[in-house]
């Protein structure tokens, strides 16, 4: 049986409670588009190890497993950008102190908008899809939204990906055991809503894509990005990072992982990545 929104909204209470009891500072992950709030369970477990209270909400109705996920995927259509950010600054306002942040690919750019609210205490952005006013396309990043793009109703429908389609957007850079297990393990449907409102975002003034990138409370920012990466090069990342880098009031930085993929948070690459991220929020977030 497939989890309800009640059970879904029930887990994540139950994980602020957590976070709230313990003192400590709180780090929100924040996944993307086919992957569930479990792609984070090994990274929670390293900043929990590191001092913090580790929080893995998912987007409104995640269920709680791949399995549950692929035999509902109905349940993850109709999710827009607004309404997950929404949903995740609802989630926020719950936690007694300000948390960092942790997202990758839609998950970033999440992690982006909801640092422009003021929401976090210092960001990660791993592999971000890109926000209103960064333009840069490259020809893979079209082909990796392919699945969702070419056929317009899929605005409205959960769009599951073939392990081929995996292997190109998710696990180019590792090897073909490793990508078979990645997809296995991780890959779910996903709402195709937020690429279509990534795709027309800069033809549209109330994108809800748009991130406030220069206010004074956005915080610190490290934007990182995959080497190999297919969905999210290089150009998006660091197009990114320079919009990101004209705050004045607080530092943005940008790494580049040699030889990854967009895959990077979950492949057996991921604790480097981790890493990055931990030593990061660690200066500006010290447990």
């Amino acid at each position: 049986m497939a989890s309800t929104p009640g059970a879904s909204h029930a887990r994540d209470l139950a994980q602020i409670e957590r976070a709230n009891a313990s003192g400590r500072i709180p780090v929100v992950f924040v996944h993307g588009l086919w992957l569930l709030p479990s792609s984070w369970d090994r990274w929670a477990q390293v900043f929990e190890d590191a001092g913090y209270a580790p929080l893995t909400p998912g987007w409104p109705d995640d269920p709680d497993t791949v399995d549950e996920a692929r035999a509902h995927p109905e349940v993850f259509a109709h999710k827009t950008v607004g309404q997950v950010a929404d949903h995740y600054c609802d989630l926020i306002g719950g936690l007694r102190r300000r948390p960092a942040i942790v997202g990758h690919s839609f998950g970033g750019l999440l992690t982006q908008i909801l640092a422009g609210r003021g929401m976090s205490v210092a960001s990660v952005a791993i592999d971000p899809a890109p926000f209103q006013g960064v333009l840069p396309l490259p020809v893979s990043s079209l082909r990796a939204a392919a699945p969702v793009l070419t056929n317009p109703a899929n605005i409205h429908r959960a769009v599951p990906l073939t392990y081929d389609q995996f292997r190109y957007s998710f696990a180019n850079a590792v090897g073909e055991e490793e990508a078979q297990e990645l997809y296995g393990t991780f890959c779910v449907p996903a709402p195709g809503a937020p690429l279509f409102q990534a795709a027309v975002a800069n033809f549209n003034p109330w994108s809800e894509t748009k991130v406030d990138s220069t206010g004074p409370e956005r915080g610190p920012l490290l934007l990182i990005s995959g080497e190999k990466d297919n969905t999210v090069p290089w150009a998006i990342t660091n197009a990114s990072y320079k919009k990101q880098a004209r705050n004045e009031h607080a530092v943005t930085e940008i790494v580049e992982m040699p030889g990854r993929g967009h895959s990077l948070t979950i492949d057996s690459g991921w604790r480097e990545v981790c890493g990055t991220a931990l030593t990061f929020i660690q200066r500006f977030a010290c447990p």
